[in-house]
Order: C-alpha cells, then sequence, then structure tokens
C-alpha cells in the first residue's frame, strides 16, 4: 500500500553532493549522519556513503553510534560528538565507537577506562563543546583527530571565520600527526585554508545549500510529497480550517492533502506563505497546517483527486520552503517524523 505521504530520498542525489564537497574543499569528506541523517535515515545514507569511498562518519549521540555499527559493520571509523558522558564508556567499546573528548573529565575517564583512538574538539569561539585553546590538553596517546566547529560559515564574510580558523590552526600544532577537521558543509566553500586534512559536511549532503539558499551546485535529495484526499468548491465567504485561518473572497477550488504536524510538517506555514508545487505551479497553503492535512488552493490549476503535491523537493527546494516556514533547512528535514515513510531511489 501506498502511503499517503512520503519522503523520498534520492540516493544518486545524494553521492553527487558528496563527491561536490569533497571537490570543492579539496579535502576527503567525513559525512555527518547524526539525527538518522538529518531525518533521511542514516543507514542508508551512510551505506550508499560507503560505496562513494566513504570510511568516516560522525554522529552526535552513542545509540546513533550504536545503530550505525550495527547497520556498517565493523570497516568505518564512528566518531560520537558527544564524547563519551556519563556510564557511556562501555556501549562504546562494544561498538568500536570513537569518542570526541570535549573536556577534562571526559579525558579522565576515557583514558582510567584504557584509553584508545578518540578525538579532541577545540572551541574556537562556538562556546558549546570542547577544550578553549588556551585550556586544550597536551597531547595524549589515541588522539587521532583534532576539531572544530564554525559558527558564521554560512556567511563567507563574517570575521568570525578567520579568526576561528586561526585559533585552530595554532592548536593543531599541539597534535603532530592527527588528522585536523574544521569545515562544516558551509565551511567547505570557504576555501581551501579551511579545508585542512579532512571536512565534515552535512546539511549540504542532504540538499541544503551552503548559505541558507538554494546553490546550484548542492543537488536536492529529500522530496516530501503528499497526496490529494478530496477537491472541493469553497463559496466567496466560507472558510477554510481552524480558526477560520482562510476565508474566501472569490469562489475557490481547494485540494485537502495528506500530511499535517503529525507528520513533522511545521505549523509555520499557516504564516501565510506556505506553498507547494503541482504541475508546474507553486500553489498556496490556505489557513493553518492541521494535524493530518493542509489546504491548498488549487483554483487555477487543472489539478485533481490522486495528484500528489510536493512540499519540497526537486521543484520546491528545501531551503526556499525553510524560509517560507521562518526555519532553516535542518529543523525542515529533521521535523519529518516516524509516520512518513522513507522511499529510497537510486
Amino acid at each position: 500500500m501506498t502511503a499517503p505521504a512520503r519522503l523520498t530520498v534520492d540516493l544518486n542525489a545524494l553521492a553527487r553532493n558528496f563527491h561536490t564537497l569533497s571537490s570543492v574543499s579539496g579535502s576527503p569528506a567525513h559525512p555527518v549522519v547524526k539525527a538518522d541523517g538529518y531525518g533521511l535515515g542514516a543507514a542508508a545514507c551512510a551505506g550508499r556513503l560507503m560505496k562513494e569511498g566513504a570510511r568516516t562518519f560522525f554522529v552526535a549521540r552513542v545509540s546513533e553510534g550504536v545503530l550505525l555499527r550495527a547497520a556498517l559493520g565493523a570497516e568505518p571509523t564512528i566518531y560520537i560528538l558527544d564524547g563519551c558522558p556519563g556510564d557511556s564508556i562501555p556501549d562504546l567499546r562494544a561498538a568500536n565507537l570513537r569518542p570526541v573528548i570535549n573536556q577534562p573529565a571526559q579525558q579522565q575517564a576515557w583514558l582510567a577506562s584504557g584509553g584508545g583512538a578518540c578525538a579532541v574538539q577545540i572551541d574556537t569561539g562556538m562556546n558549546r563543546l570542547g577544550f578553549r585553546p588556551e585550556d586544550a590538553p597536551e597531547p595524549f596517546e589515541g588522539v587521532e583527530l583534532v576539531m572544530s566547529h564554525l559558527a558564521c560559515a554560512d556567511d563567507p564574510a563574517e570575521p568570525m571565520n578567520r579568526r576561528q580558523r586561526e585559533a585552530y590552526a595554532a592548536v593543531c600544532d599541539r597534535y603532530p600527526g592527527a588528522i585536523r577537521s574544521f569545515a562544516n558543509s558551509s565551511g567547505c566553500f570557504l576555501g581551501a585554508d579551511f579545508a585542512f586534512d579532512a571536512v565534515r559536511p552535512g546539511i549540504s549532503l542532504y540538499g541544503g545549500g551552503p548559505e541558507g539558499k538554494p546553490d546550484p551546485r548542492i543537488a536536492p535529495v529529500a522530496a516530501l510529497t503528499a497526496d490529494i484526499l478530496q477537491v472541493r468548491d469553497v463559496p466567496v465567504g466560507e472558510s477554510v480550517g481552524y480558526s477560520r485561518g482562510f476565508i474566501a473572497t472569490r469562489p475557490t477550488r481547494v485540494a485537502t492533502c495528506a500530511t499535517g504536524y503529525a507528520d513533522g510538517l511545521l505549523r509555520s506555514y499557516s504564516r501565510g506563505q506556505g506553498q507547494v508545487w503541482l504541475n508546474g505551479t507553486l500553489l498556496p497553503l490556505l489557513g493553518r497546517v492541521s494535524m493530518d492535512v493542509i489546504a491548498v488552493d488549487i483554483t487555477d490549476t487543472d489539478a485533481a483527486l490522486g495528484d500528489a503535491v510536493e512540499l519540497f523537493g526537486a521543484n520546491r527546494m528545501l531551503d526556499d520552503a525553510a524560509n517560507a516556514a521562518g526555519t532553516i533547512s535542518y529543523e525542515l528535514l529533521t521535523s519529518i517524523l516516524p509516520r512518513v515513510p522513507r522511499v529510497y531511489i537510486g
């Protein structure tokens, strides 16, 4: 049975983006597949990326790493951005996962448990995770990679990018032989001196542009589509949806489509800027996003029962859809809930 709403994932486009990000940066790409591959399915995405040559992956949580190891087998290296919080070290070791050591307590716990391969994160300005440059630990056995994270890479003109880069480069000198990884998706486009030994793309693998807007170098990967469940004619003066969110000022033909906030579609599309694509045309959403359905104005189209509208995809670009919802592509993708089946092509 075909689901009335679907998230189609183009693995060939994912592969193209992987190679683009490596090519444009000049360094090997170590994919970030946290949050279940940004909502697209970490096992499927990482599995395809392995076929394209990826051998090192990053996730956020230990639980994500355990699942990814089970899916990918023993070969790839998997880093845990959280490090080794709480009592997670036995799970890390059982699944052969590498912690990204972020603070002294983690370093002490990891070494006390026997140490081994790990990464060290340097906080060069995010004030989130990692050691401040002046507090970076002395080299210790097992450090295979040293990383930091850009705060403003989606704005190439932001001076903080260069400040972070210089702070990171100075600390890296302390760890000769360790792989240096600095650039995220947007950082891949900042120039070769930001790439170091390996880049860690995330959102641009999955179709998000490096500056929060569509970029012709990045192929769309995910498409959220929803079938038209019913078509009706609404007379002038009548309303559509909860709280009379839309009142017809002309005879309006309305399509009720099978997706809503229970699928992860953001209610902020109700701001009046939500659109869908159908048969070469962008059509406005009417009224409020409901739990299971949305209403679309199809008055001036030949749309019919059973047609599918595209919320984002190859025709309604991910970043444009995110901007219409007042958010970013990351949230748009990771909000799509399990009720929406992932359909893989390529």
